[in-house]
């Protein structure tokens, strides 16, 4: 049986939030056909960047992946909002591609995108499963640790 993700998100305790605006020309979301196209969402908490700075310098891992799982609520309300706020709506999470500022050292990147993953995996259930990539990258809008966009596939 396929998991409800408004109903996983309740019971979990989580709620989603307010799907951050674009801040440059582009949408936050493309639906096109059955696929939605969330751009990359950073790990905002409260409308401000939650982790700043590298993996292998300041940032643990630990935060790296608090960070990863935040872009991940942040894709999550940025799909709800393009299925006109219906999350039943997602048939599967497709891809993600993840980018995490780190030092040119650091080469734990699929650790951290875990955090990311695994709240996928927690809300969609089987349909959280994703192919994903995991890309060092030197630095990130305002600083953050992580971005992370996603393709959905939509009922």
């Amino acid at each position: 049986m396929a998991a409800n993700p408004e109903t996983r998100l309740t019971e979990l305790g989580i709620t989603l939030p307010v799907p951050a605006a674009a801040v440059a020309n582009y949408v936050p979301s493309v639906l096109t056909g059955s696929l939605l196209f969330v751009s990359g969402q950073l790990p905002l908490e409260n409308g401000k960047a939650a982790v700043v700075g590298r993996l292998g310098d300041n940032v643990t891992i630990e935060d790296g992946v608090r960070a990863a799982r935040l872009c991940g609520l942040n894709l999550l309300a940025q799909a709800r909002a393009a299925c006109d706020g219906d999350l039943n709506r997602v048939k599967r999470l497709v891809r993600m591609t993840a980018f995490v500022a780190g030092t040119p050292d650091f080469f734990d990147q699929p650790k951290v995108v875990n955090g990311a993953s695994d709240l996928m995996v927690e809300v969609l259930g089987e349909a959280g499963r994703h192919a994903r990539v995991a890309v060092g990258v030197a630095a990130l809008p305002l600083n953050v640790a992580v971005e992370i966009e996603a393709i959905f596939e939509i009922a």
